[in-house]
């Protein structure tokens, strides 16, 4: 298998603060890549540097053998890098078709597609992820659940190779979360890679061919599910040092 995201030396300053330190790891295609670690520890900051919302302070990212790591994230977005955002802020006027719509617009491809093709391709994603009956509704009229899927939704509808989810299990009760989980794993069974941010422990082991954990924006594991969670020091990073 080959790498499809290489990070190497990634860190990032916010004035006097170190969010992500000196992380390098790679992503092979087809992969799915849990990333864990306490509140603070760097996570989403780590997917904006990778989407291009925010340029790492030093360090290198490759994707698909190509440095990206001064490139815009529209121009990233067109290479086929996709993000879900933790805090969900669909455009509340149009309806859930067309939130969907716009993501087909401005995805991979280096042709725009227009609007109604951008609509057939939306309502497609929409089944996909279990709201094709509420095309019609305004996405602000969605509960939690529902934009969490629309999020999904907006990401795929870009047509990535590489998919970035930010805690999108977050708030969901367990059949929720089961019900996330499998829409994931059929969006890797269609040969997108997928790098996953979440705090459910349970579901991220289930869900993940390897996992990644920060803490203090360091990289302090880096394997298999099963190996990283038994590990001392990211049992302490959870837990502190009397349970570890």
């Amino acid at each position: 298998m080959s790498a499809i995201l290489e990070i190497s030396h990634v860190t990032r300053r916010f004035a006097g603060l170190v969010a992500v330190n000196d992380v390098s790891f790679t992503l092979d295609e087809g992969e799915i890549l849990g990333v864990i670690g306490p509140n603070g520890a760097g996570k989403t900051t780590l997917v904006s540097m990778i989407s291009g919302t925010l340029a790492p302070s030093s360090g290198n990212i490759v994707f698909e053998g190509n440095s990206i790591t001064r490139l815009p994230a529209f121009r990233r977005a067109r290479l086929g890098i996709g993000r879900t955002f933790q805090i969900m802020r669909p455009f509340p006027g149009l309806s859930v078709l067309d939130n969907v719509a716009v993501g087909a617009l401005f995805g991979r491809g280096e042709e725009t597609a227009g609007l109604a093709e951008a609509r057939e391709r939306a309502l497609g994603y929409l089944e996909f992820v279990g709201l094709g009956k509420s095309i019609g509704r305004r996405a602000d009229e969605l509960g939690g659940p529902g934009r969490k899927r629309l999020e999904l939704a907006k990401a795929l509808a870009m047509q990535p190779k590489l998919l970035l989810c930010d805690e999108v299990m977050a708030g969901l009760n367990h059949v929720e979360i089961d019900e996330v989980v499998e829409v994931i794993r059929k969006v890797r069974d269609e040969g997108i890679s997928i790098l996953v941010i979440e705090h459910v422990i349970k579901a991220i082991k289930s869900l993940s061919d390897r996992l990644l954990v920060l803490h203090h924006g360091e990289k302090i594991a880096d394997g298999e599910p099963e190996a990283v969670l038994s590990d001392a020091a990211v049992v302490e990073a959870y837990l502190g040092k009397r349970r570890a």
